[in-house]
């Protein structure tokens, strides 16, 4: 496996990245036949230690990230929330078949953060965007792949088409599935600890 470490505000030092190395390891080796790459990110912010560590296992991505007073506590408890997330998965992961195999290209989707106007009347400004692909993927996958990433939303699109959806978590504990043809839906998928999508396929039900 190919760990990356970015430092950002902090010295790199060899102690911090044998660390991340060896405790990323023994993860992925307890829960995963393979992995082609872990994307780390160590930064120091307001005294606080954060760690962002993003897996790349088979069709999906792990994530963990944690804040804390001491950077090992940090990269500790990061590793510790994507064990969790393998954990869950871990069949899942293993016997996976992805649905989009022989789907159309990923498309591409701009995203835009406002900040209010001081001033009534005005519009707001755009403070930062960018852009990201949105992957082809069934509703199950696109669900399983929110949870991983600890996320409440994701956007994709389907396997036979390019229109883009999107899953987002509810406040009653489903989850709801925008669709680009104008339809809204509420997915009740069976919850497993955490109240995370389980196995079972997600029942689909109308919006309210």
């Amino acid at each position: 496996m190919q760990v990356n470490i970015t430092f950002r505000n902090m010295f790199a030092t060899d102690a911090l990245r044998n660390h991340v190395t060896d405790k990323l390891s023994k993860v992925v080796d307890k829960y995963l036949d393979k992995v082609t790459e872990a994307h780390v990110t160590l930064s120091l912010e307001r005294y606080l230690h954060h760690a962002d560590i993003n897996l790349h296992a088979g069709h999906f991505h792990v994530r963990g990230k944690e804040k804390s007073e001491d950077m090992y506590a940090s990269i500790d408890l990061a590793c510790d929330k994507i064990e969790r997330q393998l954990k869950k998965y871990k069949d899942r992961l293993k016997s996976h078949r992805p649905a989009h195999v022989h789907a159309r290209e990923p498309v591409r989707v701009r995203y835009e953060i406002f900040a209010p106007s001081p001033t009534d009347g005005l519009p707001p400004e755009v403070v930062r965007s960018n852009e990201f692909l949105a992957k082809p993927m069934s509703v199950e996958e696109a669900l399983m792949q929110m949870d991983l990433l600890n996320n409440d939303f994701l956007v994709f699109t389907r396997p036979d088409s390019r229109d883009v959806n999107v899953v987002y978590r509810r406040r009653d504990g489903n989850f709801g599935l925008i669709q680009a043809n104008g339809e809204m839906t509420t997915v009740a998928a069976p919850a497993s600890a955490g109240g995370a999508p389980a196995a079972a396929q997600p029942q689909v039900a109308a919006a309210k």
